[in-house]
């Protein structure tokens, strides 16, 4: 399969709806964290070389690149994602039938659990990067596409919610619960933070534009 970012959309999909079990909602997330990130990059593109916005075409020509790194980060996170899963899914199918069967299977389990968090968890602080950018450009770009900002916010934060269920349910299986509980902390931290950005940069955005306003 190629690299998710190399594949025509459809093709995504299509691999997406079959029985291959990846990628799945964690590869799924990164895509559409991707594109939410694609739509605060557009704004601020538009906003780029703009007289009415001279004040802060630094701050633009700053932000620009880093949208460009977060979105590439992101969709080489989808297939990072996807490889970290076949350990897991490999483990799921090892024998239990003796005890000494069982232990192993519950060490090579709790290991490819852990290894399977990992790209979500990375996919989470990426869309957390994303949320801010878009949040500032949300405030600072061009007010004609404006709009593509709140759906970049609101895109973000979907996608921020959708990755973490793949922590939730790898880590409801772990039985170290000291790393757990931090895993869970952490996940719950920036979902958290990341979502009440994300929705308040979406509804200043929905009140700027609504007419009439609420």
């Amino acid at each position: 399969m190629d690299t998710v970012a190399h594949m025509w959309l459809d093709e995504f999909s299509d691999v997406l709806s079959s029985k291959a079990p990846a990628p799945g909602g964690g590869g799924a997330s990164a895509v559409a964290a991707a594109v939410g990130a694609s739509l605060g990059q557009m704004v601020a593109s538009l906003t780029l070389g703009k007289r009415k916005y001279a004040d802060v075409q630094g701050r633009i020509e700053e932000l620009i690149p880093r949208f460009e790194a977060v979105r590439a980060e992101l969709l080489a996170l989808a297939d990072e994602d996807a490889k970290a899963f076949e350990p897991l899914s490999r483990a799921y199918g090892l024998p239990k039938a003796t005890e000494e069967e069982r232990v192993r299977k519950a060490e090579v389990m709790e290991a490819a659990l852990r290894l399977a968090c990992e790209p979500p968890l990375k996919i989470m602080e990426k869309t957390c990067e994303a949320i801010d950018l878009v949040d500032e450009v949300s405030r600072i770009g061009t007010k004609i596409a404006i709009s593509d900002a709140g759906a970049g916010a609101t895109i973000l934060s979907a996608a921020l919610k959708a990755v973490s269920l793949n922590i939730f349910i790898n880590a409801k299986s772990m039985t170290d619960r000291d790393y757990t509980e931090s895993l869970l902390s952490r996940t719950q931290e920036m979902l958290d933070e990341g979502c009440k950005k994300a929705d308040n940069a979406y509804l200043r955005v929905e009140r700027g534009i609504r007419w009439p306003s609420r």
